[in-house]
């Protein structure tokens, strides 16, 4: 077995979903890293920092002396216990630290020692980070974007997972891409984001679709940047749009920030899961009071508050109708026109969901 695998195998390596030890600080794996590693570090994020330290001030090799000197004994074998135990896991575990140098090297020989040689990744975090920049970058080039687009509530979403030719933004970034849209766990740090992205770019193409249909997204995914290259292949990419009428998009909404909300909510605090759910609503539509004015916020915060009491007394969700149907009048609405009137991206099919499945596969046929 070769005790480091070349830069020429990350395609393989990330599409296959291979694991990982990562094995920098906490600090470092927070901003970012890959879906299947798992942090193990060689260096808490206090011993990183004295060493970096000692590394400016006297050198090299009085900042690997520091480092043993930090990291032996028990602290050292709890280390080597916990990468030992990953490896047992999943015996095809690789190792990777910011550019596969000294704390790659020091953990594989660390394990080799303990028995167990597994190979560490040449290019480290910093090599395997900028190979999916590049293909993000090469496939938002190379790909044929279609876009999907329709009004707020048309379901979208749900309308690109019911398909392989497309890869769902929205769902790598863990937000609807709403007023409303954040979710319960949190989004992905930017670089997370990006990465798991990449991979997925990468998935679809293996897949050889003939386009790449992606929704319709404002650069912003909640905090999240789509990159540039590809927002750029976004915006000028020809359309097909979802068309449904206002009632099957009330009861859409309804069923993403209302009845699918309340019950994650309360999944999480069977007690105190409905008050999260109040708060989680009121706060999203308070959010945007400037932009709605304040005379129509209080008039769907009144509507609002008058729903959530009764869904809190009987579990009806009925009168949510009122202020969605409100907004979608008064807000959504004129907003997605007013997009539409700016664009210029050629539509090449609209109608209904069943309508747009038939003319995606006959044009992928």
């Amino acid at each position: 077995m070769s005790e480091q695998i070349p830069q020429s195998e990350y395609r393989r390596l990330l599409l296959s979903g291979v694991p990982m030890i990562d094995l920098r600080a906490p600090v470092e794996f927070a901003k970012g890293a890959f879906p299947a590693a798992v942090n193990l570090p060689l260096m808490t994020d206090q011993e990183r920092e004295a060493v970096g330290t000692r590394y400016k001030e006297q050198g090299q090799e009085a900042a690997i002396a520091l480092g043993h000197e930090l990291v032996h004994g028990p602290i050292k074998q709890a280390r080597i216990d916990a990468w030992l135990e990953q490896v047992s896991r999943q015996p095809e575990t690789l190792l990777y630290c910011f550019r596969g140098g000294l704390r790659s090297q020091l953990s594989q020989r660390w394990l080799a020692e303990a028995g167990i040689e597994r190979p560490y990744i040449e290019g480290g975090y910093k090599g395997m980070r900028g190979f999916l920049i590049e293909q993000t970058d090469r496939i938002a080039e190379q790909a044929e974007v279609l876009i999907l687009g329709g009004m707020t509530g048309c379901g979208k979403t749900d309308f690109l997972n019911d398909r392989q030719d497309g890869v769902d933004l929205e769902g790598i970034a863990n937000h609807r891409g709403s007023s409303f849209g954040r979710r319960i766990e949190g989004q992905p740090s930017q670089i997370d984001f990006e990465n798991q992205l990449a991979i997925a770019l990468m998935h679809h193409e293996e897949a050889n679709h003939r386009h790449l249909l992606l929704e319709d997204e404002s650069r912003l995914i909640g905090r999240e940047s789509i990159p540039l290259s590809l927002f750029e292949s976004m915006s000028g990419a020809p359309r097909v749009m979802l068309e449904v009428d206002n009632d099957a998009r009330i009861a859409q909404i309804t069923k993403d920030y209302v009845t699918t909300m309340a019950r994650d909510y309360q999944a999480l605090d069977a007690e105190g899961g409905f008050a999260q759910f109040e708060q989680y609503l009121l706060g999203s539509l308070d959010r945007i009071r400037r932009r709605l004015g304040g005379a129509l916020h209080q008039q769907l915060r009144d509507l609002m508050t008058q729903a959530l009491t009764e869904q809190s007394c009987t579990g009806d969700v009925a009168a949510h109708r009122a202020w969605i149907s409100l907004m979608l009048t008064h807000y959504y609405d004129p907003m997605y026109r007013y997009q539409l009137e700016k664009m210029t991206a050629p539509v090449l099919f609209q109608g209904p969901p069943e309508a747009v499945h038939q003319f995606l596969n006959e044009r992928s046929a």
